[in-house]
C-alpha cells in the first residue's frame, strides 16, 4: 500500500505523483516495464479518441480522452525524469518559451492585425528557431510519423511556397490520369505496383489541396459512407432472409447499386 492521499478533487500534481508511484520500485509492474516505444502507439491512438470527441462535440468524451493524452504526456516525461533527462517544467519551460517567441504580435513590437499575418510571421519564426535554412529543409521538418494523406499534403504546401505548383487543379487532374496509366502498366510488369500506387495518392492529395478539401476529412467520411451503405446491404438482404456471405459477386453488386440509389 502507497502513501497517497485520496481526495475528492484532484489537480496535475496529483496526476504526476501517481505516475511517480506507478513507476517507482514496488509501483505497477506494467507501468514499469514500458518504454518510449512501448507506449508510442497509446499516444497516436488517445490523440485520435480526442479527435473523435471533437467530432462528435461531445463535450464529456473530449474532457475524458484529453485526460488521456494527458497522462501519456506525463508518461513519457517521467520516463526521461527518472533517467535525469528532464521533468515536466522543462517541457513547460519550453512551450511556453515556443509560444512567447513565436507571438511578438503580443509580447513584442511585431505588427500583426489578421489571422493570414500571423500564420506568415509563425512559419517564418519557425524556420529561424529550428535553423531552417533551405527549402529542403522545410520538408524534412515535416514528421515522417503522421498519417500518409496529411504528410503529403503538408509537404505539398511548402513545396508551393516555393512556386513548385500547378498554377490550376487542371495540372493536377492531368497528373492524377497520368500516375493511374503508370499504376496500371505496373500491374502488368511494367514499374513497382506499390510505388505507382502511392504516386497516385500523393496526386490526388494534390488535387483536393487545390480544391480546399482536406484530405485525411475526406477519406474519413468516404469510410464512413462505405460503413453505412455496407451496413444498409447487410440489412437488406437480412430482410430477404439471406447472408451475405450467401450471395455470389454479381448478387452482391446488384444489392450495393441498390443501396446507393437510396
Amino acid at each position: 500500500m502507497v502513501e497517497f492521499k485520496q481526495k475528492e478533487q484532484y489537480n496535475f500534481d496529483d496526476l504526476l505523483r501517481i505516475m511517480e508511484l506507478l513507476r517507482a520500485p514496488g509501483g505497477c509492474p506494467w507501468d514499469r516495464e514500458q518504454n518510449h516505444h512501448s507506449i508510442r502507439r497509446n499516444f497516436i491512438e488517445e490523440t485520435y479518441e480526442v479527435c473523435e470527441a471533437i467530432d462528435d462535440e461531445d463535450t464529456e468524451h473530449l474532457k475524458e480522452e484529453l485526460g488521456d493524452v494527458l497522462l501519456q504526456v506525463v508518461f513519457h516525461t517521467e520516463i526521461e525524469r527518472e533517467q535525469g533527462s528532464f521533468d515536466i517544467d522543462d517541457v513547460c519551460d519550453g512551450i511556453c518559451k515556443k509560444l512567447i517567441f513565436r507571438h511578438p504580435h503580443i509580447f513584442s513590437d511585431t505588427q500583426a492585425d489578421t489571422a493570414a499575418e500571423v500564420l506568415r510571421n509563425w512559419e517564418q519564426l519557425k524556420q529561424v528557431e529550428k535553423n531552417q535554412q533551405t527549402a529542403t529543409d522545410t520538408l524534412q521538418s515535416v514528421a515522417r510519423s503522421l498519417p500518409g494523406l496529411i504528410r503529403a499534403e503538408k509537404l505539398q504546401k511548402k513545396a508551393a511556397k516555393v512556386g513548385f505548383d500547378w498554377d490550376e487543379v487542371s495540372g493536377a487532374m492531368e497528373k492524377v490520369d497520368e500516375e493511374l496509366d503508370e499504376l496500371r502498366r505496373a500491374m502488368h510488369g511494367d514499374g513497382d505496383p506499390e510505388e505507382e500506387f502511392g504516386d497516385l495518392l500523393f496526386a490526388a492529395v494534390n488535387v483536393s489541396r487545390f480544391l480546399k478539401i482536406d484530405p485525411e476529412h475526406a477519406m474519413e467520411k468516404a469510410c464512413n459512407k462505405f460503413t453505412a451503405r455496407f451496413a444498409a446491404m447487410e440489412q437488406r438482404a437480412e430482410q430477404e432472409g439471406k447472408a451475405l456471405s450467401d450471395l455470389s459477386l454479381t448478387e452482391l453488386d446488384e444489392l450495393w447499386n441498390t443501396i446507393k440509389k437510396v
